[in-house]
C-alpha cells in the first residue's frame, strides 16, 4: 500500500479502535471526497457519525434526556453521539475548532473506550471503542489540532487537493472482512520491533504511543494484504503515516553516521549477530531512509531550518463575548448582556425537584439561582487590513484623495466581510493611527476628511506603528494584513534628523522585522514613476510589489482585497 489518505482510511477500517485513528489535512473539498467513502467500508456502517466542531459537550457524552425525565418525573439519561458509534468511526470537520469540553470527551474516549456521565443527576457508563478521523482544514496560519487529540491516533496524512478528484480504489468489503479476521494472528517478530523503535530514535520521536501505533498499522497492513507476519513493506508504510509526520529531528547523513569498520566477526559472532536482531541492521537502515523520504515538505522545511511560518491564532481561541459563535454554556447568571440557555437551565434543575418540592403538588418548576446556565459564544478572528500611507510631499493631497478613496472602497466591503480597515499616515516628522481598526464606515469617513498632508517622509516611523499595530491586532486574535502606499523615498530618521542615508537603512530594518512577523503585505508604488527603492523595500518586507503611478481609489482598495484575500489563504 502507498502512504496516501485512503491506505489510512482503509487500515482504520481494519482496525478502528487499536489505530484510534487518522488525522488528515488538507482542503476542506479534497477531503470531503477523500472521507466520503469510509462509511460504506466499515465493519458497522450503521455506527458512523459526523459530528460538527461546534458541537457541545452533552451532545458527544450524553446526558439528560428531557423529554422523558419531565414526563416521567425522574432523570432518564441518554446516550450520546460517541456511544452511538462503539466499534464504529466519528469524523470530526474543521477539527481544529473542536471546543475544550469536546476535546476532552474524544481524549476520554480514545484513552478508556467509553464514556462516563456524572452530572445532572445522572450517574451512567457507556461503550464508546470509535475511530476517530479529524480533518484538519485549518490555514498555514492558523493554529491546527489539538496535541492531545493528534497524540492519540495513529496516522497523520496531508491531502493534495489533487488527491480529491483522483479515482481511489478501495478494498473489497471481502478483503476486508478476511483482514478483520486474520489481523488477531498477525506476528511481528523481534527485529521489526527493534527496528520500528530505532527509526523513533533516529527520528527524535518520543511518543510511547507513536511506537504501539506505529506496531499496529503494520500488522493491520499485513492483514490487510493477507499476510500472517509482518514485511518490510508493512515497516515502510508504518513509518511513513505514523513516524514521518512526528519527526522533531533529521538523523545524520550516511556520510556522517558511518562509523568505523569493526574487523571481521568469527562464524560463531556472525550467527550471534544475526540472531539478535540489532536495530542497526541493514532493516534499520532501509526504514530510515523510507521514512526520511515521507516526512510532509513543510515539515521537512522546518526541520532543516528552511523556514517555519509562524502559527496564528483561531476564532475559537478567542476571548468569551456575548456574540458570535456559540461553543457551550456555563453556570451564571444572565447580566451584562449574557444570554440565558433555558433548556440547560431546565437541565440543571430537573434532579432536584423531588427534593426541592417535598410531597408538596407539583407545580411548575422549581429553579434556584444556581441552575441558571448562559451561553458562551466566541467572536470570529477577524482580517484587519492596516493601511500606510505616504502623505509627504507636494502631491500629498491627491494621495491622501486617493488613499481616503480606497478606504471608503474597503470599509465598504469590510461591512459585508465583517473584517475591519485601519489607516497610519506619515508626514512631518512622524506617524499618525489616522484611523483605528474600525469597520464602521461613519466614523472612518469623518476621520478621513480632517487628514492632511506635507512635510518629510519618515517612513520607518511609519512602519514601526504599523508593527505594533498589527501586533495588537494579532494579540486580539484577528489577522492582520499590510498595505503601504509609498514611493520608499524615505527622508526622516526615527529622531527627527533630515538623513536619507540614516532613514533609508532604519527603513529597511523596519521592513525585514515585518518580514519576520510573517505578515501578508502589498506594497503599492504611487510614485510618478516606479522606484527601484520601494521594490527594495517590498522585497524585503516579503510584500507583493505593484506599482501604480496613476493611482486611483478603485485600483488601490482592488489591490488591497486582493492582498487581505492572500491573508485569509495564507499567502
Amino acid at each position: 500500500m502507498t502512504p496516501d489518505a485512503t491506505s489510512a482510511l482503509a487500515l482504520l477500517a481494519v482496525d478502528p479502535t487499536g489505530l484510534g485513528g487518522v488525522v488528515l489535512r488538507g482542503d476542506a473539498t479534497a477531503l470531503a471526497r477523500v472521507v466520503a467513502p469510509l462509511r460504506a467500508h466499515l465493519a458497522q456502517p450503521h455506527r458512523y457519525r459526523r459530528i460538527p466542531a461546534g458541537i457541545e459537550a452533552d451532545r458527544l457524552t450524553g446526558g439528560l434526556d428531557l423529554a422523558a425525565t419531565l414526563t416521567r418525573g425522574q432523570p432518564v439519561a441518554e446516550p450520546g453521539v460517541l456511544a452511538l458509534a462503539d466499534e464504529g468511526a466519528v469524523v470530526v470537520p474543521m477539527a481544529e475548532r473542536l471546543s475544550v469540553d469536546a476535546i476532552g470527551a474524544l481524549v476520554a474516549a480514545l484513552d478508556t473506550g467509553e464514556i462516563r456521565v456524572e452530572r445532572d443527576g445522572i450517574s451512567a457508563r457507556h461503550p464508546a471503542r470509535i475511530g476517530v478521523v479529524l480533518l484538519d482544514e485549518a490555514e498555514p496560519d492558523e493554529a491546527s489540532v489539538a496535541r492531545a487529540l493528534t497524540d492519540r491516533v495513529a496516522c497523520h496524512v496531508a491531502v493534495q487537493p489533487s488527491q480529491g478528484d483522483a479515482v481511489v480504489t478501495w478494498p473489497t468489503p471481502a478483503v476486508l472482512t478476511a483482514a478483520r479476521a486474520r489481523l488477531p494472528d498477525v506476528t511481528l517478530d523481534a527485529e521489526s520491533a527493534h527496528a520500528l523503535l530505532a527509526v523513533a530514535d533516529a527520528f527524535g520521536v518520543a511518543s510511547v504511543r507513536a511506537d504501539r501505533f506505529a506496531r499496529r498499522v503494520a500488522c493491520a497492513s499485513a492483514a490487510l494484504a493477507g499476510r500472517d507476519a509482518v514485511s518490510g513493506d508493512d515497516l515502510a508504510l508504518a513509518g511513513a503515516l505514523v513516524l514521518a509526520p512526528r519527526a522533531t529531528r533529521l538523523p545524520a547523513l550516511d556520510d556522517e553516521a558511518i562509523p568505523p569498520p569493526p574487523p571481521p566477526p568469527s562464524d560463531h559472532e556472525q550467527d550471534d549477530s544475526t540472531k539478535s536482531g540489532e536495530p542497526d541492521g541493514p532493516l534499520a537502515d532501509r526504514l530510515v531512509d523510507a521514512t526520511r523520504a515521507a516526512i510532509p515538505p513543510e515539515l521537512l522545511a522546518s526541520l532543516t531550518g528552511a523556514g517555519q511560518r509562524g502559527a496564528g491564532r483561531r476564532g475559537a481561541d478567542g476571548a468569551l463575548a456575548t456574540r458570535g459563535r456559540r461553543i457551550g454554556t456555563r453556570r451564571g447568571a444572565p447580566v451584562r448582556g449574557a444570554r440565558l440557555d433555558l433548556l440547560a437551565t431546565i437541565r440543571a434543575a430537573v434532579p432536584w425537584q423531588r427534593l426541592r418540592q417535598g410531597d408538596a403538588p407539583r407545580v411548575g418548576l422549581a429553579v434556584r439561582p444556581d441552575d441558571f446556565r448562559i451561553q458562551r459564544r466566541v467572536r470570529p478572528a477577524t482580517t484587519t487590513t492596516i493601511v500606510l500611507v505616504d502623505a509627504s510631499g507636494s502631491t500629498a493631497l491627491h494621495r491622501l484623495n486617493e488613499a481616503k478613496g480606497a478606504v471608503e472602497t474597503l470599509l465598504a466591503e469590510s461591512y459585508v466581510r465583517r473584517d475591519e480597515v485601519a489607516m497610519v499616515t506619515i508626514g512631518g516628522a512622524g506617524a499618525v493611527i489616522a484611523l483605528p481598526p474600525t469597520r464602521a464606515l461613519a466614523r472612518a469617513k469623518r476621520a478621513l476628511q480632517g487628514l492632511r498632508g506635507g512635510g518629510g517622509t519618515p517612513l520607518a516611523a511609519g512602519l514601526a506603528c504599523v508593527a505594533a499595530l498589527a501586533a495588537s491586532v494579532r494579540r486580539g486574535g484577528g489577522t492582520p494584513v499590510v498595505v503601504v502606499l509609498s514611493d520608499g523615498k524615505a527622508n526622516l530618521a526615527r529622531d527627527g534628523r533630515g538623513d536619507r542615508a540614516t532613514a533609508h537603512a532604519e527603513a529597511g530594518a523596519m521592513a525585514r522585522r515585518l518580514a519576520s512577523d510573517d505578515l501578508a503585505a502589498l506594497w503599492l508604488d504611487i510614485g510618478p514613476r516606479p522606484a527601484p527603492v520601494a521594490r527594495e523595500l517590498a522585497t524585503a518586507m516579503g510584500a507583493r510589489y505593484l506599482p501604480l503611478p496613476f493611482a486611483d481609489a478603485r485600483r488601490i482598495a482592488g489591490a488591497a482585497m486582493a492582498a487581505r484575500e492572500g491573508g485569509r489563504d495564507g499567502r
